[in-house]
């Protein structure tokens, strides 16, 4: 029982593992991840799995959050469950679209503008070294280094043309690389939104094959979208780090809310305008 504990975990990178240990407030192991033979282990390489989890599970979140909202409307104005289909439907493919393209187009710019600024700092060290030299002294003068810890530290920054331009994205523009794809992050939050958004739907696609479901819609589609919602909030936990429940409880708690009101203006527009009759 032993070895594929193991097995499972060297398959995790030391960085999870500290993660782990840190929310378990299992100090030992903290203590042993970090001593110099385990950093040593590790190659230091950036990754995009972090990037993508986060846009899958806020993907996913949107989708079912604003799909269930659009049929829950439509079940407030007590109309055709077809329509709560059609608009569903429309709703999850048009807004898992927009979504998708949003996130694309964002991803890009921020590259684009990095690459920007990285080529306007690289000309700078280039051509006005002195003065990008004064900027690197003030940057850790203000961060209180001083004297001679002070000039070792700007003279091994500066000797590195790579590290002297990264040094100023990062220290003074807040600006660092990201290996993401834009294009895979979009597909990803795209596919995340329709899956987890065609969960509120499945009771109104099959409906037809079965009695039960076309009698309680409605019904069935909360029981499910509940349990999604909490599944999803939970996931968030990948991300953000808080308790998978106190995450579950929190996704769910939103979502209801905004069905809830969705489904509230329905209902009021139905009673002004009478429009289910």
């Amino acid at each position: 029982m032993r070895e594929p504990e193991k097995n499972k975990n060297v398959k995790k990178s030391r960085v999870q593992r500290v993660r782990e240990a840190y929310t378990r407030g299992d100090v030992e192991t903290q203590k042993r991840l970090h001593s110099p033979d385990e950093i040593g282990k590790e190659p230091w390489h950036k990754t995009e799995q972090g990037k993508y989890i986060g846009q899958a599970v806020y993907g996913a979140s949107d989708g079912i959050v604003t799909t269930f909202a659009a049929i829950s409307g439509v079940a407030g104005a007590s109309l055709d469950p077809k329509i709560a289909l059609i608009i569903g439907l429309a709703n999850l493919l048009a807004d898992g679209l927009s979504m998708a393209i949003g996130d694309y187009l964002s991803e890009k710019s921020e590259r684009d503008y990095l690459e920007s600024e990285r080529e306007r700092e690289t000309w700078e060290v280039e051509h006005i070294p002195e003065a990008e030299k004064l900027e690197v002294r003030e940057i850790y003068k203000k961060k209180g280094l001083e004297g001679e810890n002070l000039d070792k530290l700007v003279d091994a920054i500066t000797s590195d043309k790579k590290i002297w331009v990264d040094t100023m994205l990062h220290e003074e523009l807040g600006l660092f690389d990201d290996d993401s794809s834009p294009l895979k992050s979009a597909l990803v939050t795209f596919f995340a939104f329709l899956v987890a958004g065609f969960m509120p739907l499945i009771t109104y696609v099959f409906a037809s094959q079965w009695e039960f479901l076309a009698q309680n819609q409605f019904l069935i589609s909360c029981i499910i979208t509940a349990i999604t919602l909490f599944t999803v909030g939970a996931l968030r936990q990948i991300v953000t780090g808080v308790k998978w429940f106190i995450s579950g409880f929190e996704m769910l708690l939103i979502g209801g809310l905004s069905a809830g009101v969705a489904y509230l203006v329905g209902w009021i527009l139905n009673v002004i305008f009478k429009i289910s009759a």
